[in-house]
């Protein structure tokens, strides 16, 4: 039986990862929904991309937490009442799609090969409330002016890993940082995160609590969503 270890730090593993990321490195990073790769230069993105042979199509993900969101993301007052009920009130993870602020520092001094990896027609995904390493990590991100994107540690159409011994070799091998966390909250249902515009509610993707989200939308929205 191998020796106990200390409960994580989740402050000192976000640094080390934002720390490689910062340097232009990937990261394999732990939240509630999936081990994530991410990056913020460019070169680091497009390796994961390459590796994961992720198709033209899909894009990147950006950690967001509730100050980033307020800070980016240009939603009308409905719009940020769900991001609130779903994320906070009813403490779910979410992808938030919506409209954003690109004149804003934080973006707009990304290289822009990233933007056009990272959006889609003004709009940004934003992963929230995806676990304590998550939050400690955006809190950097927000602190330092870095943006964090990425997608699911994983080759393309594998499914979601939760964890570290399940992701492939490939995509462990173009990590300069792996937080191992073990296996991750959200296991069981090998599903990663709900991806909804919170302005027009156009569902993306069905991920984990989607029933749990279609019915916070409807019994405290009024809205029927359609997926």
């Amino acid at each position: 039986m191998d020796a106990p270890r200390p409960l994580p730090d989740h402050t000192r593993e976000a640094a080390r990862a934002f720390k490689a990321m910062q340097d232009g490195g990937v990261a394999i990073v732990p939240n509630d929904v999936g081990y994530a790769a991410m990056a913020h230069a460019y070169p680091a993105l497009k390796a994961i991309f390459d590796t994961k042979g992720r198709a033209p199509t899909k894009l990147n993900a950006m950690i967001g937490h509730k100050a980033l969101h307020r800070r980016l993301h240009r939603c009308d007052s409905r719009g940020r009442e769900i991001v609130e009920a779903i994320t906070e009130t009813y403490d779910l993870p979410l992808g938030v799609i919506a409209p954003a602020d690109f004149s804003d520092p934080f973006l707009a001094d990304l290289d822009p090969r990233v933007v056009e990896a990272s959006t889609r027609d003004g709009t940004l995904l934003m992963l929230m409330n995806a676990g304590a390493f998550h939050h400690a990590l955006c809190e950097l991100s927000h602190a330092h002016d870095v943006a964090l994107f990425g997608s699911s540690a994983n080759l393309t159409l594998q499914g979601t890993h939760f964890c570290v011994a399940d992701i492939e070799p490939e995509i462990r091998g173009i990590a300069d940082v792996i937080v191992d966390y073990g296996h991750l909250k959200y296991a069981p249902w090998k599903c990663s995160s709900t991806l909804l515009d919170v302005e027009n509610l156009t569902i993306y993707r069905k991920g984990i609590a989607f029933e749990a989200i279609r019915w916070i939308l409807k019994r405290h929205f009024g809205v029927e969503t359609v997926a």
